[in-house]
C-alpha cells in the first residue's frame, strides 16, 4: 500500500504538474491566514508553505495521520527587492507587468512536505527554489491586451508563464516548472525517499 498524498493548495496549476508525473492526490486547502516573520524572498516562501502544510495537518483527525504526505507550497514574485503578489485589480496587474518588462526578476516556490510513517511519526522537509525570468519590452497596448485575457488576476506578478504570456518571456534561467508554480522534479524525488510508489 502506498502513501496517501494531500495537497494544501488551490492552485490548478499545481494539481496539473503533480498529475502530470502520475501522482494521486486529495486536495484539502489550508485555512489558515497566511502570515510571515522574514525579510529574505527563500525563508517566506518556506515559512509560507509550511504553515499551509501544518494547516492542513491540523484539520487532520490524528488516528489517519499514517502512511500520509501533506505538500504545502507557496510562489511569491520578487522584483528589485519588492514581493509582487496576485494583483488586486487590473490597474495592479498593469503596474506589475510594466515594471517587470525588460528585466529580469525572480520567483521562488518554497515546497514542506510532512511525511507521517505507519506509526504516525511525523518528517518534515522545507525546500525553496528560486528561477530567475527575463521579460522583453512590452508596449502599453500588449500590457492591456495581456490583462484582457484575465490571466493576470490570480497569480503572483500578474502572469503565467504557460499562458499567453509566454510572447514576452526571453528567457529563464533556473526550473522552468517552479515558475508555474511547483518545481515537480524536486517534489517528485521528495516523494520517492517517503515511499511513495507511483
Amino acid at each position: 500500500m502506498g502513501k496517501r498524498i494531500i495537497l494544501g493548495s488551490a492552485s490548478p496549476r499545481r494539481r496539473e504538474l503533480l498529475r502530470q508525473i502520475g501522482v494521486e492526490f486529495e486536495v484539502m486547502v489550508s485555512k489558515g491566514e497566511e502570515k510571515y516573520k522574514s525579510a529574505v524572498p527563500e525563508e517566506i516562501v518556506k515559512e509560507l508553505a509550511l504553515e499551509k502544510a501544518e494547516n492542513v495537518s491540523e484539520e487532520i483527525e490524528k488516528c489517519t495521520k499514517k502512511d500520509l504526505v501533506i505538500i504545502g507550497a507557496d510562489t511569491i514574485v520578487v522584483l528589485g527587492g519588492e514581493i509582487l503578489g496576485k494583483p488586486v485589480d487590473e490597474a495592479d496587474a498593469f503596474r506589475m507587468l510594466k515594471s517587470l518588462q525588460g528585466r529580469v526578476h525572480r520567483v521562488y516556490t518554497g515546497v514542506a512536505l510532512l511525511d507521517f510513517d505507519a506509526k504516525g511519526r511525523k518528517q518534515t522537509t522545507v525546500h525553496a527554489e528560486k528561477t530567475d525570468v527575463y521579460v522583453h519590452e512590452m508596449g502599453q497596448e500588449e500590457i492591456r491586451r495581456y490583462i484582457a485575457t484575465k490571466e493576470s488576476m490570480d497569480k503572483a506578478g500578474a502572469y503565467g508563464v504557460q499562458g499567453k504570456f509566454a510572447s514576452y518571456i526571453d528567457r529563464i534561467e533556473g526550473d522552468y516548472y517552479n515558475v508555474v508554480g511547483l518545481p515537480i522534479a524536486y517534489v517528485y524525488r521528495q516523494l520517492k525517499q517517503t515511499g511513495w510508489e507511483q
